[in-house]
């Protein structure tokens, strides 16, 4: 279990290492740096949501659920197909993410979100 989990946590860094590549060799380097942060921008906003005193049960359900679904070894689309393995991850915590959007402010979502404006605004346009 713990050599899949490797294996997958390997393939996802290097597919979103290599597209942080891509990017800035075609001169867009703050595309680079807003990809190259969102995933553990993503994450650190997650863990500030799930212990803010505002958010129901059901919420903090749903993020511990998500959180665990991305750590587990074994998804719908593993980890190890190159793009399409991140992919459902993604969409999953974009889903959450509006989720969350429709029970809390966004002001409580701007106030935990650790990186740049415009990759939170990214995440927020999909209501």
């Amino acid at each position: 279990m713990l050599r899949w989990l490797l294996i997958g946590l390997g393939a996802t860094v290097l597919v979103w290492t290599l597209l942080v590549a891509v990017l800035a060799v075609a001169g867009r380097r703050d595309d680079a740096r807003v990809v190259a942060r969102l995933i553990p921008d993503c994450l650190v906003l997650l863990g500030r949501l799930v212990r803010d005193p505002c958010l129901s049960r059901a919420d903090r359900f749903a993020i511990v659920a998500v959180l665990a679904y991305l750590a587990l070894p074994f998804d719908l689309v593993p980890d190890f197909i190159p793009i399409a393995g991140q992919l459902d991850d993604a969409i999953l915590v974009v889903l959450l993410i509006q989720r969350l959007r429709r029970t809390i402010t966004r002001d409580i979502i701007r106030r935990h979100w650790p990186g740049p404006g415009e990759s939170l605004e990214f995440l927020l346009r999909f209501d």
